[in-house]
């Protein structure tokens, strides 16, 4: 169960509140796909780094959807978030209770990463960078880096 209930807008990054979700499912097309709890999914088009721990001190794993090359990803299946953050400048981080950190550069051509959820929220990292949030009927705009 989440203990926080709605994403926190901060200066630089949004809180996604999705801290104690698990992961329930793992899934890959041409993009990476987490279903966490409540109704949350997490699905990736750009390659993702997966690493145990500090990448300072253990190397990380590029986790690449277009070719599907995403088996690491398995990992996390049944692992909870602690830390799920989406920087406006277009990084995504999210931390499990495995020690697992995941993370998402924006990418220049391709829609990085999208999070969707219940009461119509919607935060996706464009094309070139920047964050765009939707819940319900509001939206931003994607912000420059």
């Amino acid at each position: 169960m989440s203990t926080e209930q709605h994403p926190v807008e901060h200066e630089d990054r949004w809180i996604l509140g999705l801290r104690g979700m698990s992961v329930t499912r793992i899934s890959v097309d041409s993009r990476l796909v987490a279903a966490l709890g409540s109704g949350w999914e997490v699905a990736f088009a750009a390659p993702v780094r997966l690493s145990l721990g500090s990448a300072h001190t253990n190397p990380s794993v590029l986790l690449n959807p277009g070719a599907q090359d995403v088996a690491a990803a398995l990992a996390l299946s049944g692992a909870k978030v602690l830390s799920p953050v989406a920087f406006k400048s277009g990084f995504l981080r999210f931390v499990f209770d495995t020690g697992h950190h995941l993370t998402c550069s924006p990418d220049a051509s391709v829609e990085a990463w999208r999070i969707t959820g219940p009461g119509g929220w919607r935060f996706t990292a464009p094309p070139g960078g920047g964050i765009a949030v939707r819940t319900g009927s509001e939206t931003s705009e994607p912000r420059p880096r």
